[in-house]
């Protein structure tokens, strides 16, 4: 637990606390002290905005958030759910796609974090912590899930939140 001073304006206008406001904010998207690959971000920008991707499925590594897997825009939804393990928690970049109602093809970036219930604590701690700090680099997700079960990271239930 970091204790952090209340910002307070005294007479002389300036802030009581020790940090800068960038330094308070680095402490804490680095809580977990897990850092994230640098080519992380151009595969994610070229994702984004090129849908060459289906899915990125990203582990923590010696401290690193680093890629693990990826799928080629010709690949499914049960294609990621098949690469995803089923005992270890794992970040994933989706490119959801389902048709409207009226028959309208849609994609959607959807980020998830997998921590299913049964892998261990530390692990879980591990992801729970870094997850923050990895969804705020990413940006223009659609959605942000947290994923525990089977039953929350069947394509079905994902669609559902998504739309």
């Amino acid at each position: 637990f970091l204790w952090l001073p209340a910002r307070d304006q005294g007479l002389s206008g300036r802030s009581a606390s020790p940090f800068s406001e960038h330094a308070l904010r680095s402490l804490v998207k680095m809580s977990s002290g897990v850092v994230m690959e640098d080519s992380i971000m151009d595969k994610f920008n070229e994702m984004k905005l090129k849908h060459t991707k289906r899915f990125m499925i990203f582990k923590i590594d010696g401290g690193k958030i680093v890629l693990e897997e990826e799928g080629e825009k010709e690949k499914t939804y049960k294609d990621f759910h098949e690469k995803l393990p089923k005992d270890q928690p794992r970040f994933a970049v989706v490119d959801v796609a389902w048709q409207t109602e009226d028959g309208r093809p849609q994609e959607k970036l959807v980020f998830i974090a997998w921590s299913p219930d049964d892998c261990g604590v530390k692990q879980k701690m591990l992801y729970a912590s870094s997850k923050d700090a990895i969804t705020k680099k990413l940006t223009g997700l659609h959605k942000v899930l947290q994923c525990n079960d089977a039953a929350d990271i069947e394509e079905d239930e994902i669609i559902k939140q998504v739309k």
